[in-house]
Order: structure tokens, then sequence, then C-alpha cells
């Protein structure tokens, strides 16, 4: 794992070519703590901040090839390097190194771009190949690993981080209010959009080529499922769960590979204690695991985390996340997402990974990805319940189905049947609508845009983000399983978006920590999409297939454990005594008004509410949440400057 940055094109002169880069190298230097390093020609530069995991002693970056033709700046691993320096070397080619990175410049010689549809990896990488004078910039499938570009006149710029390009001089930080539209709707920007106006993410699984005639995207990998009524590709589930388990413990296997201690996320819940519980028997030196509690009963799952830990024999590690404890990182959270974001999740994480460093470790296996491989969230059960409901509204069970969603949330389920049919909108959305799934979830967090000013609500006059997401959809689309339309919604937009960025990359690099994601071994994806939906969803119950094909390897209380998913307090972690003087200031009346972004009076009136006492409304703390974060960013990155005036 490491941090890259460069450039293409003649708006750098000579001798400002070395300076640019090295200020860039720095401004992600937590990325790559271990080493640094620059490669500049005519028209071209990389620059790598580097955390050495594979190749300890000779995988230096940037990395020129044996023949001067290729160089590259590589932020990732590929997990298959092994088994593809194999090959080539039995086609011929010499290595120079033991790491992963020179394998990526060989295969690109044999290959050309084309090499990514070979790499099992987390990867970003930039490769200037010389004598067809391009650079060419690829992202792996899943989004695991963050790349950002922009243009200023001709040259191509890039970076892992938007903090790198800001060092460019022509490049400045303004919010995008459509970016900002879709943050307070989607909980993420729809790449290539970011918060930053004119600064545009790769997708994952897209490849940018640049030369002198111009700029290329395209994709070279899709997640695609099944038609609805095509034969399923696994229709026998003891077969399909034996591939399951061959399948994850290799993904497990490979993300072992490293030259450093690799050690597992323990949240208690089934993701993370089957990869650690597949990763233990792997670790030479016995596994370290490690885990975030809560002081708040609602949030807290310690119990688990123990118990797994205790049967496992793992070198088990916990950081309590107290009172005050979000409020005192959350700056610091904002400065490392580089965008807004709506929940307080992300902080604890920085703290884990803050721990995860203090230990000694660089690498950790999480068990994100599971939920959205295998249909783990609650939000596929309630549009089954949903759907159900639409087309049976007068049964006598829908009180009862509605009770057995988000069981975690008490609260529901003191609820009347009315109450809860309200809430998870039975019948309100047409069954042939592509974003049924997530409408619920959708208009809630679109509720909390009642507090954006009437100058930003100018600005965004005609435009739906809703509208925007299902223009994207696949063409394919409206053919697959509602299940699998659910899924595709989460996978490909949420995981890379917020899931993986905001809570995954960003926090753990924060700390120059590397996360690994069995379950997003590209492999393991491709076989789940090809599953009946009843072998993920059977039913109410989340991952059964994976839970059929794990269950010798947890205790039964684990392995039957409903989805319980990750939060933290949000409000109520910056009011009454944990409140501090940044969330002062930034609620004020004077900053609120300068930021031009949301309506003073409201927010004064929501800020005085979640002051008062705790609020449990989901619309309150997602506003309260992503007001200051908004307000942080802009701190952050604009200073006092006014932003929000202009739409895309």
């Amino acid at each position: 794992m490491c941090g890259f940055g460069g450039y293409f094109g003649d708006g750098v002169a000579p001798h400002d070519a070395q300076p640019l880069l090295h200020r860039m190298v720095a401004a992600i230097a937590h990325r790559g703590p271990d080493e640094q390093g620059v490669f500049a020609g005519s028209a071209v530069g990389l620059g790598h901040a580097r955390l050495s995991i594979v190749g300890l002693g000779d995988g230096q970056q940037p990395m020129t090839h044996s023949s001067g033709n290729f160089t590259i700046a590589f932020n990732g691993e590929i997990f298959n390097y092994v088994e593809l320096r194999e090959t080539l070397k039995a086609q011929g080619h010499v290595f120079r190194t033991g790491s992963d990175t020179e394998v990526i410049l060989h295969l690109y010689e044999r290959m050309g771009p084309d090499c990514v549809s070979l790499l099992n990896g987390d990867f970003a990488f930039a490769i200037w190949d010389a004598p067809r004078q391009r650079m060419v910039i690829a992202r792996d499938r899943m989004g695991v690993r963050p790349l950002f570009h922009t243009t200023v006149g001709k040259t191509l710029y890039f970076a892992s981080e938007v903090k790198a390009l800001l060092q460019v001089p022509g490049v400045h930080a303004e919010m995008d209010p459509l970016a900002l539209d879709q943050i307070f709707t989607l909980w993420a920007p729809i790449a290539p959009r970011t918060a930053f106006r004119d600064i545009f993410e790769l997708e994952p699984a897209h490849i940018l080529t640049a030369d002198r005639n111009g700029m290329s995207i395209k994709p070279y990998w899709t997640l695609q499922y099944p038609d609805i009524g095509e034969p399923a590709g696994y229709p026998d589930e003891r077969v399909a769960a034996e591939e399951l388990r061959t399948l994850l413990t290799d993904a497990t296997r490979i993300r072992m590979r490293a030259d450093v201690p690799v050690g597992s996320y323990l949240s208690g819940g089934l993701d993370s204690s089957i990869v650690s519980a597949l990763a233990a028997p792997m670790a030479p030196d016995g596994l370290s695991t490690f885990s975030v509690t809560f002081g708040s009963e609602e949030h807290d799952e310690s119990a688990f985390q123990l118990q797994m830990a205790k049967a496992l024999g793992t070198q088990h590690h916990a950081v309590a996340c107290g009172d005050g404890d979000i409020a005192a990182s959350f700056p610091d959270v904002i400065r490392f997402t580089e965008r807004p974001v709506l929940r307080t999740a992300p902080a604890p994480l920085y703290q884990l990974s803050g721990l995860v460093r203090q230990k000694g470790l660089k690498v950790v296996l999480t068990g994100e990805g599971a939920d959205e491989v295998f249909a783990g969230y609650d939000i596929f059960k309630e549009s089954r319940v949903r759907r159900f409901c639409a087309r049976q509204p007068g049964s006598q069970i829908r009180p009862h189905l509605f009770r057995k969603l988000y069981a975690y949330l008490p609260g529901l389920k003191q609820q009347s049947a009315e109450y809860l049919a309200a809430f998870f909108g039975a019948g309100d959305d047409r069954l042939d609508d592509p974003l049924f799934s997530h409408r619920p979830r959708l208009r809630g967090t679109a509720a909390a845009k009642l507090f954006f000013s009437g100058d930003l609500r100018q600005t965004l006059t005609g435009y739906d983000a809703t509208a925007e997401l299902a223009a994207r959809l696949p063409q394919d689309f409206g053919r697959w399983h509602p299940l699998h339309q659910a899924q595709y919604l989460e996978s490909r937009f949420l995981l890379p978006g917020y899931i993986l960025s905001s809570q995954g990359d960003r926090m753990a690099m924060a700390h120059g920590i590397e996360g690994r994601f069995p379950f997003l071994d590209h492999r393991l994806v491709e076989f789940a999409t090809r599953l009946p939906p009843e072998m993920k969803l059977k039913g109410l119950v989340e991952k059964h297939i994976l839970r059929e094909a794990t269950k010798d390897l947890l205790p039964e209380s684990i392995g039957r454990r409903t989805k319980q998913p990750y939060r933290a307090p949000d409000s109520q972690s910056f009011v009454g005594k944990n409140e501090r003087d940044y969330v002062r200031e930034a609620f004020s009346e004077h900053e609120i008004t300068k930021s031009g972004l949301f309506n003073p009076k409201a927010v004064s009136k929501l800020y005085q509410k979640c002051s008062e006492k705790p609020v449990s409304g989901y619309r309150d703390n997602v506003a309260f949440v992503g007001i200051l974060s908004t307000q942080l960013w802009q701190q952050t990155f604009s200073a006092a400057k006014a932003l929000g005036a202009r739409a895309a």
C-alpha cells in the first residue's frame, strides 16, 4: 500500500517538475511513511510514497522496467503476483526484484493495458509507456484503492488523494453543489464526480489512457447478474457451499501474502469472524485481531468479539471509543475522507487503525464486502417485505414481518403496524421502480436537505440525484431479479463511494495501514452473482449460503447471529460534555451564513434541539453530522471561501 501522484503534459516547467512531485508526495505521506521517490521526464512525472509490505528491500518506486521503456507508480497489492511471476518467467521474463510491482511492469510489457484482466488485487497504478508516449492509469474492479484526476490547460494530473492535486498551481478546492446534493441523498457522490468541482474520481474497473491526441476512459470489467429465468449457475446448494468455501479460503490465503505480519479486524459479527477463522491457522506466529468497543450497549459488540477471539486463540486488542472520542478525532476524519459524511462511523475506525499501527502491524484483513456480495444488509430483507406488502396489502402477517426487521432498534418493535407500514413506505413505490429497494433510505436521507440554504436550493433547481443514479444503471438492469438489482446498487455505488472509501481506505491509510478484503476477490464476486437469490437471502435469513459454507468455523452463537450493521453514536457525540469549540464555531450563525450552503435559522434550531437532549430521529442525526462535516470540509480545504453559488 502506498500513495502516488503525477502528471502528463507540457504544463510543468522542467525546473518545477521535481519540486511539484515532492509537494504532491508530501501531501499524502501518511499513505507511505516508509520511503519516497520521484521520476521526472519530458512532460511526464511520477511521485510515490511507499508503505513497504512486499519486497521490502527492492520494491522502491517509481520503478522502471529494465528496458527503460516503462515506469510505474503503484498503490495496493497484486495478490496473485507469485503465480503471475512464474508464468512470466516461463515465457522468458527476467526479474530484478521480488516485488509485485515489477510483475505489473512485465505483464504490461507483454499485454499492454489488457494486463489488468489477469490481476487479482486491490490496486491503482499509473504506467508511463515511453515508446508510445502515453500514460495509462487503472483502478481495481471493486474500487478498493482510490484514484483522482484533473486537468489544468492540457496537462493531466492524477493522485491517490485530492490533497496531492491541491498542490498543483491552478487547482483549487471548491465544493461541487451537485456532489453535496448527492451526498445528502445517496451518502456519497456518484463517481466520477467528487466533492471538489472539476476534480474527478477514476471509477472502479476503469482504465484512463492519455497521449498527445487526448484522453479516453473505458471500463475493463463489469458487475453482471443473470436475467430472471436464466438457469442458475449453481442449482445444487451443497455444491455451491463447497465451492464458496474453497474460493473464500483461497482468497484469504493469497491475502496473507506479505513480508510483514498480517492481522485481522474482528467486529464480533459473522463476516469478520469467518475471515479471522480462516486466517488464524495461516498466520505463522499467531493471528492478532483488533476491535472497537463502545460504552453504549446499543452499539457495543465486545462480548461477541471476545468470544470469537477466545475460540480462535488470537492475540486480541481492542480500542474503546468512549464519550468524546468521536468529537476529538472528527476534524481529522474529514481531512482524510476529503468529503462530507452523514454518519460518524468512520471515526471509530480511524481510532482502530491507529491501534493497529501502535501494535506494530501494517496489514489487516477485514470482512467488508460480504453483505454486498451475499445479501447481508437489512435493506435487502426490507425490500422483500415491502414487495410482499405491495402485492398482499390485506395480509395479516404484515406487522409481524415489519417487526422482524432491524431487531437491534428496539424503538421500532414497539410501534403499531400502521406506523411501521408508513415508516417502511409499504405500498408507496412502484414495483418497477429501478430504485425500489432503496427508496425508503433515499427519502429518509434526502429529508436532511430541509436545512439547505435558499441559494443552494436555487442552484439545485431541477436537479434530482436519484434520477442521475437511475440513469447510470446498465441497460440489462431491468432484467435482473429484484435482489440482484438491490445488490448492484449497494456494490456499485455505496460500497466504493462510502464503505471502502470513507470507512475503509481513508481511515486505515491515515495511519499507514493496509486493509485487505477476501470477500471482494473478483473470483468470489463473480461466483456469487451466479447464485440463485434464494441461496443468498432465504426467506428473511441473510447470507444463507455463506453460513452453510462456514458453519463449522464459528461458535453457534456467532454463526447464527443476525446482521447488526456497524454503527456509532451520531449527534450525541458532539453535544453536552462532548462539545468542543470547533463544533460551536461550525454551527454558529456567522459560519453557517458565510458558507452559504445551509439555512442559519433552521440549523440553529437543529443544534439547540440536539444539545438539549439526545435525538433518535434519522433525519436530525444525518443532518447534524452532514452539516458539521460539510463545515469542517470547507474550513479544511477552502478556508473561508463562500461556495455553492454556481451549478456544475
